[in-house]
Protein backbone atom coordinates (compact mmCIF):
# COMPACT_ATOMS: atom_id res chain seq x y z
CA UNK A 1 0.00 0.00 0.00
CA UNK A 2 1.00 3.57 -0.85
CA UNK A 3 1.46 4.46 -4.24
CA UNK A 4 1.14 7.68 -6.51
CA UNK A 5 -2.34 6.93 -7.60
CA UNK A 6 -3.93 6.58 -4.13
CA UNK A 7 -6.81 9.40 -2.80
CA UNK A 8 -5.28 10.17 0.88
CA UNK A 9 -6.74 12.36 3.88
CA UNK A 10 -4.41 14.87 4.62
CA UNK A 11 -6.52 17.51 6.82
CA UNK A 12 -9.28 16.71 9.31
CA UNK A 13 -11.94 19.34 11.02
CA UNK A 14 -14.89 18.72 13.35
CA UNK A 15 -17.21 20.51 15.11
CA UNK A 16 -19.09 17.63 17.71
CA UNK A 17 -20.86 17.12 20.65
CA UNK A 18 -17.69 15.80 22.11
CA UNK A 19 -15.40 18.91 21.09
CA UNK A 20 -15.27 21.61 18.88
CA UNK A 21 -11.81 21.04 16.97
CA UNK A 22 -10.48 17.59 15.65
CA UNK A 23 -7.98 16.42 18.62
CA UNK A 24 -10.67 17.73 21.16
CA UNK A 25 -13.37 15.70 19.93
CA UNK A 26 -10.48 12.38 19.66
CA UNK A 27 -9.12 12.42 23.09
CA UNK A 28 -12.69 12.98 24.38
CA UNK A 29 -14.04 9.65 22.15
CA UNK A 30 -10.80 7.79 22.78
CA UNK A 31 -11.29 8.82 27.04
CA UNK A 32 -15.16 7.42 26.59
CA UNK A 33 -16.77 10.76 27.29
CA UNK A 34 -20.31 10.98 25.95
CA UNK A 35 -21.54 14.37 24.74
CA UNK A 36 -25.04 13.32 25.54
CA UNK A 37 -27.28 15.77 27.77
CA UNK A 38 -30.82 17.42 28.59
CA UNK A 39 -32.35 19.40 25.58
CA UNK A 40 -31.29 23.03 25.67
CA UNK A 41 -32.29 24.20 22.06
CA UNK A 42 -36.14 24.05 22.91
CA UNK A 43 -37.89 23.19 25.65
CA UNK A 44 -38.45 19.45 25.32
CA UNK A 45 -40.62 18.83 28.62
CA UNK A 46 -43.35 17.70 27.33
CA UNK A 47 -41.85 14.51 24.93
CA UNK A 48 -41.18 11.35 26.10
CA UNK A 49 -37.65 12.38 24.35
CA UNK A 50 -35.55 15.00 26.17
CA UNK A 51 -31.98 14.51 25.37
CA UNK A 52 -29.78 15.10 22.30
CA UNK A 53 -26.18 15.28 21.87
CA UNK A 54 -26.01 19.08 21.46
CA UNK A 55 -23.06 20.86 19.96
CA UNK A 56 -21.95 23.50 22.92
CA UNK A 57 -19.82 26.33 23.21
CA UNK A 58 -19.73 26.95 19.14
CA UNK A 59 -19.77 30.56 18.59
CA UNK A 60 -20.65 31.10 15.03
CA UNK A 61 -18.97 34.67 15.31
CA UNK A 62 -15.65 32.81 15.57
CA UNK A 63 -15.74 31.58 12.37
CA UNK A 64 -18.24 34.37 10.00
CA UNK A 65 -18.96 38.14 10.25
CA UNK A 66 -21.92 39.14 11.31
CA UNK A 67 -23.42 39.13 7.67
CA UNK A 68 -23.17 36.00 6.85
CA UNK A 69 -24.21 34.66 10.24
CA UNK A 70 -27.38 36.05 9.80
CA UNK A 71 -27.57 34.57 6.04
CA UNK A 72 -26.43 30.94 6.89
CA UNK A 73 -28.05 28.08 8.76
CA UNK A 74 -26.55 26.26 11.63
CA UNK A 75 -25.41 23.53 9.40
CA UNK A 76 -23.94 25.42 7.23
CA UNK A 77 -21.83 27.28 10.40
CA UNK A 78 -20.52 24.01 11.20
CA UNK A 79 -19.43 22.94 8.01
CA UNK A 80 -17.27 26.30 7.68
CA UNK A 81 -15.57 25.90 10.97
CA UNK A 82 -14.79 22.46 10.13
CA UNK A 83 -13.59 22.96 6.37
CA UNK A 84 -11.47 26.41 7.63
CA UNK A 85 -9.71 23.36 10.32
CA UNK A 86 -9.12 20.26 7.60
CA UNK A 87 -7.74 23.18 5.33
CA UNK A 88 -5.53 24.77 8.14
CA UNK A 89 -4.42 21.10 9.08
CA UNK A 90 -3.41 19.71 5.65
CA UNK A 91 -1.60 22.99 5.18
CA UNK A 92 -3.59 23.57 1.68
CA UNK A 93 -3.19 27.08 0.61
CA UNK A 94 -6.44 28.26 -2.00
CA UNK A 95 -5.39 31.15 -4.61
CA UNK A 96 -5.35 32.39 -8.03
CA UNK A 97 -3.45 29.26 -9.05
CA UNK A 98 -4.89 26.48 -7.99
CA UNK A 99 -8.55 27.79 -6.65
CA UNK A 100 -10.56 26.38 -9.69
CA UNK A 101 -8.60 22.55 -8.85
CA UNK A 102 -10.21 22.83 -5.81
CA UNK A 103 -13.29 20.90 -4.99
CA UNK A 104 -15.81 20.87 -2.26
CA UNK A 105 -18.27 17.80 -1.64
CA UNK A 106 -20.31 18.36 1.53
CA UNK A 107 -23.42 16.67 2.36
CA UNK A 108 -26.28 16.75 4.70
CA UNK A 109 -29.01 15.00 5.36
CA UNK A 110 -31.74 16.53 6.86
CA UNK A 111 -30.61 19.95 5.68
CA UNK A 112 -31.69 23.21 7.14
CA UNK A 113 -34.80 21.60 8.87
CA UNK A 114 -34.46 24.02 11.84
CA UNK A 115 -34.61 27.43 9.34
CA UNK A 116 -37.57 26.19 7.31
CA UNK A 117 -39.64 25.28 10.86
CA UNK A 118 -38.71 28.17 12.44
CA UNK A 119 -40.08 30.24 8.79
CA UNK A 120 -43.33 28.31 9.26
CA UNK A 121 -43.75 29.44 12.90
CA UNK A 122 -43.37 32.75 12.40
CA UNK A 123 -45.92 32.73 9.17
CA UNK A 124 -48.36 30.47 11.31
CA UNK A 125 -48.17 33.34 14.48
CA UNK A 126 -50.59 35.89 13.68
CA UNK A 127 -48.37 38.63 15.57
CA UNK A 128 -45.13 36.94 13.28
CA UNK A 129 -43.81 38.85 10.49
CA UNK A 130 -45.86 38.80 6.94
CA UNK A 131 -42.54 37.34 5.51
CA UNK A 132 -39.52 35.43 6.31
CA UNK A 133 -36.04 36.40 6.35
CA UNK A 134 -34.91 37.10 3.06
CA UNK A 135 -32.29 34.64 3.10
CA UNK A 136 -34.55 31.79 4.43
CA UNK A 137 -34.83 30.20 1.20
CA UNK A 138 -31.19 30.10 -0.18
CA UNK A 139 -29.79 28.92 3.60
CA UNK A 140 -32.25 25.78 4.20
CA UNK A 141 -30.96 24.53 0.78
CA UNK A 142 -28.93 21.09 0.90
CA UNK A 143 -26.11 22.47 -0.98
CA UNK A 144 -25.45 25.36 0.87
CA UNK A 145 -23.14 24.35 3.17
CA UNK A 146 -21.06 22.97 -0.08
CA UNK A 147 -21.61 26.54 -1.47
CA UNK A 148 -21.00 28.71 1.49
CA UNK A 149 -17.62 26.53 2.32
CA UNK A 150 -16.86 26.80 -1.37
CA UNK A 151 -17.30 30.83 -0.83
CA UNK A 152 -15.13 31.08 2.36
CA UNK A 153 -12.64 29.18 0.95
CA UNK A 154 -12.17 30.67 -2.89
CA UNK A 155 -12.62 27.42 -3.81
CA UNK A 156 -13.97 27.56 -8.02
CA UNK A 157 -13.55 23.84 -8.58
CA UNK A 158 -16.57 21.26 -8.73
CA UNK A 159 -18.72 21.69 -6.15
CA UNK A 160 -21.41 18.91 -5.06
CA UNK A 161 -23.82 18.31 -2.51
CA UNK A 162 -26.22 15.00 -2.60
CA UNK A 163 -28.41 13.53 0.35
CA UNK A 164 -28.49 10.04 1.22
CA UNK A 165 -29.64 10.04 4.92
CA UNK A 166 -27.19 8.52 7.25
CA UNK A 167 -25.26 7.75 4.90
CA UNK A 168 -24.56 11.07 3.56
CA UNK A 169 -21.65 12.01 5.18
CA UNK A 170 -19.55 9.01 3.92
CA UNK A 171 -20.38 8.96 0.83
CA UNK A 172 -18.87 12.55 0.52
CA UNK A 173 -15.72 11.00 1.12
CA UNK A 174 -16.15 8.71 -1.92
CA UNK A 175 -17.41 11.47 -4.44
CA UNK A 176 -14.58 13.65 -3.57
CA UNK A 177 -12.18 10.23 -4.42
CA UNK A 178 -13.87 9.37 -7.54
CA UNK A 179 -13.00 13.35 -8.57
CA UNK A 180 -9.63 13.22 -7.75
CA UNK A 181 -9.56 9.66 -9.58
CA UNK A 182 -11.38 11.52 -12.65
CA UNK A 183 -8.48 14.28 -12.81
CA UNK A 184 -11.24 16.59 -12.16
CA UNK A 185 -9.45 17.77 -9.31
CA UNK A 186 -6.21 18.14 -6.99
CA UNK A 187 -7.86 18.29 -3.77
CA UNK A 188 -11.90 18.24 -2.59
CA UNK A 189 -12.79 19.49 0.59
CA UNK A 190 -15.40 16.98 1.70
CA UNK A 191 -17.51 15.76 4.90
CA UNK A 192 -21.00 16.07 6.07
CA UNK A 193 -22.85 18.05 8.56
CA UNK A 194 -26.25 18.17 10.36
CA UNK A 195 -28.10 20.36 12.84
CA UNK A 196 -31.68 20.03 13.38
CA UNK A 197 -32.45 19.77 17.44
CA UNK A 198 -35.60 21.29 16.99
CA UNK A 199 -39.61 20.27 18.26
CA UNK A 200 -40.74 19.23 15.02
CA UNK A 201 -37.76 16.67 14.63
CA UNK A 202 -38.64 15.69 17.82
CA UNK A 203 -42.16 15.17 17.86
CA UNK A 204 -40.99 13.41 14.34
CA UNK A 205 -38.94 10.74 15.46
CA UNK A 206 -40.69 10.35 19.16
CA UNK A 207 -43.74 9.33 16.97
CA UNK A 208 -41.39 6.60 14.89
CA UNK A 209 -40.40 5.30 18.43
CA UNK A 210 -37.08 5.67 17.72
CA UNK A 211 -35.09 7.74 19.92
CA UNK A 212 -34.13 6.61 23.65
CA UNK A 213 -36.33 7.83 26.40
CA UNK A 214 -33.73 7.30 29.19
CA UNK A 215 -34.02 10.99 29.96
CA UNK A 216 -32.90 10.52 33.82
CA UNK A 217 -29.33 9.07 32.64
CA UNK A 218 -28.54 10.89 29.34
CA UNK A 219 -25.20 10.12 29.21
CA UNK A 220 -26.09 6.57 29.38
CA UNK A 221 -28.45 6.68 26.95
CA UNK A 222 -26.92 5.63 23.85
CA UNK A 223 -26.24 2.23 24.06
CA UNK A 224 -25.29 0.36 20.87
CA UNK A 225 -25.46 -3.73 20.72
CA UNK A 226 -25.92 -3.87 24.12
CA UNK A 227 -29.21 -6.00 25.59
CA UNK A 228 -31.45 -3.07 27.36
CA UNK A 229 -30.68 -0.05 24.32
CA UNK A 230 -33.98 1.58 23.89
CA UNK A 231 -33.17 3.82 21.10
CA UNK A 232 -30.60 6.27 19.12
CA UNK A 233 -30.41 9.53 20.73
CA UNK A 234 -29.97 12.47 18.04
CA UNK A 235 -27.40 14.40 17.58
CA UNK A 236 -25.74 17.55 15.84
CA UNK A 237 -22.46 18.58 14.25
CA UNK A 238 -19.60 18.57 11.64
CA UNK A 239 -16.52 16.14 10.01
CA UNK A 240 -14.96 18.07 7.13
CA UNK A 241 -11.55 16.05 5.32
CA UNK A 242 -8.92 17.22 2.57
CA UNK A 243 -8.31 14.22 0.39
CA UNK A 244 -5.98 14.51 -2.60
CA UNK A 245 -3.66 12.01 -4.54
CA UNK A 246 -0.56 10.89 -2.70
CA UNK A 247 1.15 12.16 -5.37
CA UNK A 248 0.28 15.55 -5.50
CA UNK A 249 0.33 15.42 -1.01
CA UNK A 250 4.09 14.12 -1.55
CA UNK A 251 4.60 17.45 -3.71
CA UNK A 252 3.22 19.80 -0.85
CA UNK A 253 5.57 18.18 1.44
CA UNK A 254 2.56 16.61 3.68
CA UNK A 255 1.80 13.91 5.89
CA UNK A 256 -1.57 11.98 5.00
CA UNK A 257 -3.27 10.44 7.89
CA UNK A 258 -4.18 7.67 5.65
CA UNK A 259 -5.38 6.26 2.42
CA UNK A 260 -9.07 6.13 1.29
CA UNK A 261 -8.83 2.71 -0.49
CA UNK A 262 -11.94 1.92 -2.08
CA UNK A 263 -15.08 2.48 -1.20
CA UNK A 264 -18.96 1.45 -2.46
CA UNK A 265 -22.81 1.64 -2.27
CA UNK A 266 -26.00 -0.49 -2.44
CA UNK A 267 -29.29 -0.39 -1.53
CA UNK A 268 -31.90 -2.67 0.27
CA UNK A 269 -34.55 -1.64 -1.48
CA UNK A 270 -36.45 -3.07 1.64
CA UNK A 271 -38.21 -0.60 3.17
CA UNK A 272 -38.38 3.11 4.02
CA UNK A 273 -36.84 3.01 7.45
CA UNK A 274 -36.24 -0.29 8.71
CA UNK A 275 -32.91 -2.18 7.74
CA UNK A 276 -33.01 -5.59 5.59
CA UNK A 277 -33.11 -7.65 8.84
CA UNK A 278 -30.70 -10.34 6.90
CA UNK A 279 -28.61 -7.78 6.15
CA UNK A 280 -27.31 -9.17 3.01
CA UNK A 281 -26.76 -5.69 1.12
CA UNK A 282 -25.10 -4.39 3.40
CA UNK A 283 -22.82 -7.15 3.35
CA UNK A 284 -22.17 -6.73 0.16
CA UNK A 285 -21.34 -2.84 0.41
CA UNK A 286 -18.89 -4.28 2.92
CA UNK A 287 -17.11 -7.09 0.56
CA UNK A 288 -17.30 -4.81 -2.40
CA UNK A 289 -15.69 -1.75 -0.62
CA UNK A 290 -12.90 -4.33 0.60
CA UNK A 291 -12.25 -6.04 -2.72
CA UNK A 292 -11.96 -2.81 -4.64
CA UNK A 293 -9.76 -1.85 -1.75
CA UNK A 294 -7.66 -4.76 -2.60
CA UNK A 295 -8.26 -6.07 0.83
CA UNK A 296 -9.08 -9.09 2.74
CA UNK A 297 -11.21 -9.81 5.25
CA UNK A 298 -8.43 -11.52 7.68
CA UNK A 299 -6.65 -7.58 6.80
CA UNK A 300 -9.10 -5.57 8.59
CA UNK A 301 -8.11 -4.71 12.01
CA UNK A 302 -10.98 -2.20 12.93
CA UNK A 303 -14.59 -1.22 11.69
CA UNK A 304 -15.66 1.34 12.62
CA UNK A 305 -19.79 0.52 13.02
CA UNK A 306 -23.03 2.78 12.30
CA UNK A 307 -24.29 1.43 15.63
CA UNK A 308 -27.29 3.17 16.29
CA UNK A 309 -28.34 1.95 19.39
CA UNK A 310 -31.68 0.62 18.22
CA UNK A 311 -32.97 -2.31 17.92
CA UNK A 312 -33.17 -3.47 14.53
CA UNK A 313 -29.68 -1.66 13.19
CA UNK A 314 -27.48 -3.04 16.17
CA UNK A 315 -28.62 -6.72 15.17
CA UNK A 316 -28.71 -6.37 11.20
CA UNK A 317 -25.28 -5.05 11.18
CA UNK A 318 -23.70 -7.39 13.28
CA UNK A 319 -25.54 -10.31 10.75
CA UNK A 320 -23.38 -8.31 7.80
CA UNK A 321 -20.17 -7.63 9.46
CA UNK A 322 -19.84 -11.66 10.03
CA UNK A 323 -21.59 -12.31 6.35
CA UNK A 324 -18.74 -10.08 4.84
CA UNK A 325 -15.91 -11.18 6.80
CA UNK A 326 -16.72 -14.90 7.79
CA UNK A 327 -14.77 -16.02 10.23
CA UNK A 328 -12.03 -13.51 10.37
CA UNK A 329 -15.31 -11.43 12.19
CA UNK A 330 -14.05 -12.65 15.38
CA UNK A 331 -10.86 -11.02 15.24
CA UNK A 332 -11.58 -7.37 14.03
CA UNK A 333 -12.11 -4.96 16.46
CA UNK A 334 -15.53 -2.41 16.20
CA UNK A 335 -17.19 0.04 17.92
CA UNK A 336 -19.48 2.71 18.12
CA UNK A 337 -19.07 6.36 18.48
CA UNK A 338 -22.49 6.85 18.67
CA UNK A 339 -22.59 5.67 22.08
CA UNK A 340 -20.52 8.75 22.82
CA UNK A 341 -21.92 11.65 20.26
CA UNK A 342 -25.14 10.42 19.22
CA UNK A 343 -26.20 10.03 15.49
CA UNK A 344 -25.22 13.04 14.11
CA UNK A 345 -27.09 11.78 10.75
CA UNK A 346 -25.65 13.93 7.75
CA UNK A 347 -22.01 13.75 9.68
CA UNK A 348 -22.16 10.35 11.36
CA UNK A 349 -20.25 8.98 8.30
CA UNK A 350 -17.71 11.38 8.15
CA UNK A 351 -17.17 11.57 11.89
CA UNK A 352 -16.81 7.09 11.15
CA UNK A 353 -13.96 8.22 8.19
CA UNK A 354 -12.31 10.20 10.83
CA UNK A 355 -12.30 7.94 13.72
CA UNK A 356 -10.84 5.35 10.75
CA UNK A 357 -8.16 7.92 9.89
CA UNK A 358 -6.95 8.58 13.63
CA UNK A 359 -7.27 5.41 14.60
CA UNK A 360 -4.89 4.05 11.84
CA UNK A 361 -2.55 7.21 12.65
CA UNK A 362 -2.15 6.48 16.02
CA UNK A 363 -2.87 3.07 16.71
CA UNK A 364 -5.56 3.66 19.06
CA UNK A 365 -9.11 2.27 18.61
CA UNK A 366 -12.03 4.40 20.87
CA UNK A 367 -14.48 1.93 22.81
CA UNK A 368 -18.13 1.37 22.57
CA UNK A 369 -19.29 2.96 25.95
CA UNK A 370 -22.41 1.66 28.17
CA UNK A 371 -22.35 -1.95 26.92
CA UNK A 372 -22.72 -3.54 29.82
CA UNK A 373 -24.83 -6.46 29.13
CA UNK A 374 -24.32 -7.51 25.20
CA UNK A 375 -27.43 -8.28 22.98
CA UNK A 376 -26.47 -12.00 22.68
CA UNK A 377 -27.82 -11.47 18.75
CA UNK A 378 -24.50 -9.33 18.95
CA UNK A 379 -21.28 -11.00 19.39
CA UNK A 380 -18.68 -9.63 18.05
CA UNK A 381 -15.98 -7.60 19.58
CA UNK A 382 -16.89 -4.09 20.59
CA UNK A 383 -14.39 -2.70 22.51
CA UNK A 384 -16.39 -2.12 25.47
CA UNK A 385 -15.34 0.80 27.99
CA UNK A 386 -12.25 1.17 27.10
CA UNK A 387 -10.23 2.43 24.28
CA UNK A 388 -7.76 -0.04 23.42
CA UNK A 389 -4.22 0.53 21.73
CA UNK A 390 -3.64 -1.57 18.69
CA UNK A 391 -2.04 -1.72 15.25
CA UNK A 392 -4.45 -0.45 12.87
CA UNK A 393 -3.22 -1.02 9.21
CA UNK A 394 -6.53 -0.92 7.56
CA UNK A 395 -10.11 0.30 9.20
CA UNK A 396 -13.41 0.26 7.76
CA UNK A 397 -16.50 2.42 8.45
CA UNK A 398 -19.99 1.62 8.01
CA UNK A 399 -22.94 4.37 7.37
CA UNK A 400 -26.13 3.15 6.39
CA UNK A 401 -29.07 5.47 5.89
CA UNK A 402 -32.98 5.31 5.94
CA UNK A 403 -34.03 3.70 2.57
CA UNK A 404 -32.07 1.23 2.95
CA UNK A 405 -28.83 2.96 1.76
CA UNK A 406 -25.54 1.21 2.68
CA UNK A 407 -22.51 3.29 2.22
CA UNK A 408 -18.87 1.63 3.51
CA UNK A 409 -15.44 2.93 3.05
CA UNK A 410 -12.07 1.09 3.82
CA UNK A 411 -9.08 3.12 4.77
CA UNK A 412 -4.99 2.04 4.73
CA UNK A 413 -1.80 3.27 6.30
CA UNK A 414 0.57 4.42 3.94
CA UNK A 415 4.17 2.76 3.64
Amino acid sequence: MGNGHEVVITGIGAVTPVGIGREETWRNLLAGRSGVGPVTAFDASALPTRIAAEVRGFDPAAYLDAKRVRRSARFSQFAVAAAREAVADAKLEIGQDNAARIGVVVNAAVAGFDTVETATRGLLDPSGPVTPNSYFVPSSLTNMPACETAIDLGAHGPVNASALACASGLYALLDARRLILAGEADAVVCGGTDAAITPVMFAGLVGMGAMSERNDDPQGASRPFSADRDGFVFGEGAVVMVVESAEHAARRGVTPYAAVAGGALTCDAFHISAPDPYGGHAAEAIGQALRRAGVQPGDLDYVCAHGTSTAANDVTETRAIRAALGPAADRVAVSAPKSMVGHLIGAAGSLGAMVCAMAIRDGTVPPTINLEVPDPACDLDYVPGVARRTGVRVAATNAFGFGGQNCVAVFSALE
